[in-house]
């Protein structure tokens, strides 16, 4: 989803940082931040974080900000200690804010996990994805908004898919749905609804 040029600007909100110092997005006018809304328990985030941490290790040097907003979706995924067992066995080094309380969730007006959202060198919002995939679509964006800081700026090429199953024409079995449990949720498991 592109975003008109000087529409969105994104909000200051962030109290638990680990990675990182406490950052600002006032702080970071002037560079690309790709904000990236995750939870460690999400087996869709945990697909996209080898992209999210590539990213920032090519671009970082080149004005790209990573920040990881970690929003929980379970009681157990709130606690900093599991989060950042998280962050250390998935080897992600970009800053991380914890948002348990959903202010920033909020703020963006975030419906999903994972959520991509790049910010221009002034603080607008102009790409977001929500889900999986557009890796390639992701990346190209952050290369545009790169330029317009410095359009002498050096690049690399887009990094080819990092899975096999993410190469064009992969063939992809179907997906297992996540499991939810409670009476809520629907059949479970048997046509009885046991």
């Amino acid at each position: 989803m592109k975003v008109e040029k000087g529409k969105v600007r994104v909000p200051e909100i962030g109290r638990i940082w680990l990675n990182s110092t406490p950052l600002s997005f006032r702080q970071l006018r002037g560079r690309v931040v790709l904000v990236d809304f995750w939870d460690y328990t999400c087996v869709n985030c945990i697909r996209t974080l080898p992209y999210v941490q590539v990213w920032h290790q090519r671009y970082r040097e080149k004005g790209l900000t990573v920040i990881g907003v970690h929003t929980p979706e379970f009681t157990f995924a709130q606690y900093e200690s599991n989060v950042e067992r998280g962050i250390r066995e998935f080897g992600l080094t970009y800053p991380i804010v914890v948002d348990s309380n959903r202010e920033i969730w909020k703020a963006f007006a975030n419906r999903y996990w994972p959520t991509k959202y790049l910010l221009d060198k002034d603080g607008y919002l102009r790409y977001g994805h929500f889900g999986e995939g557009s890796y390639v679509e992701c990346e190209q964006t952050i290369q545009e908004l790169l330029h317009e800081i410095d359009p002498e700026l050096k690049l690399p090429e887009i990094m080819e898919p990092l899975r096999e199953e993410d190469h064009p024409g992969a063939v992809c079995y179907r997906p297992t749905g996540e499991l939810y449990l409670g009476h809520r949720r629907g059949r479970i498991g048997n046509e009885g609804s046991f």
